[in-house]
């Protein structure tokens, strides 16, 4: 399997679209179409939560995607401490559902300290990869 490959985002909107898109760009590049759609998901609730809570002024994101024979790993990195709940929504409600998707297409996922500071939040797929 490949080496791990990374990218840092600036705390812009369109930061959100970008770590989508070279989260799709890396795995069709590594021939892992079959869970694409579920990491594209969370990637983008992941990114948006960094954007939101997770971004200290002045600073971004960093995505990190890497796999081995069994699963996909993601990794998003922010500059804040505060950890992330799982909230749970009411219907009408707008937003409150990202952890609830991740938790729901992932095969696992938690959050884990960052030094000097901030946090990662991870998930992990089963590969099970077929070729693009």
């Amino acid at each position: 399997m490949p080496g791990p490959t990374q990218q840092f985002f600036s705390a812009t909107p369109a930061s959100v679209g970008q770590a989508r898109d070279f989260a799709l760009t890396t795995l069709s590049s590594w021939g892992l179409s079959a869970r694409a759609e579920d990491i594209r998901l969370c990637v983008s609730e992941l990114a948006s939560n960094a954007l939101a809570h997770g971004t200290a002024p002045g600073h971004g994101f960093l995505v990190k995607i890497e796999a081995d024979d069994d699963f996909v790993h993601l990794e998003v990195h922010d500059s804040r401490d505060r950890r992330p709940e799982v909230r749970h929504p009411q219907e009408t409600d707008t937003s409150g559902r990202g952890l609830l998707i991740v938790e729901e297409l992932s095969d696992g996922w938690g959050v884990e300290d960052r030094r000097p500071f901030g946090k990662v939040i991870w998930s992990r797929f089963k590969a099970g990869g077929t070729p693009c």
